[in-house]
């Protein structure tokens, strides 16, 4: 496992990487990350290893493939607990919110690019192919 909890730790994290030669990376959904996915990508294609990561702009960026909750959703499902609370209600009475909408978003491009064959089984439940 490796951690980089802050931009500086990308490039020594990857530099581990290009040692250990992995079958795969999962990417956290750290903001960090979120905000440094053109990097992260570019880094991952140049040691040209498949990773999966957790929103679909990183797919849509270039990597391989997301899975995970999709953010627009999140953030309208925090605008409708905001405005229960402004109209109200006390929020500790509220039920915790979770994420509600998950999806899966494979980029065929990345993958022939890395030489990988994503499995048809796979890319028919994706919720978005990026040809």
């Amino acid at each position: 496992m490796l951690i980089a909890s802050k931009p500086s730790d990308l490039n020594v994290a990857f530099a581990s990487l290009s040692e250990q030669h992995p079958d795969g990376v999962l990417v956290g959904s750290d903001p960090v990350f979120f905000a440094r996915r053109d990097e992260i990508i570019s880094l991952a294609a140049r040691l040209r290893v498949p990773v999966i990561y957790p929103f679909r702009e990183f797919a849509e960026s270039g990597g391989l493939i997301s899975y995970g909750a999709n953010l627009a959703n999140t953030y309208q499902q925090a605008g409708v607990y905001t405005g229960r609370i402004l109209k109200g209600a006390k929020s500790a009475e509220l039920p915790v919110m979770q994420p509600t909408t998950f999806e899966l978003i494979i980029n065929l491009k990345t993958a022939r690019a890395l030489s990988i064959t994503v499995l048809p089984s796979l890319v028919a439940r994706a919720d978005k192919v990026i040809e």
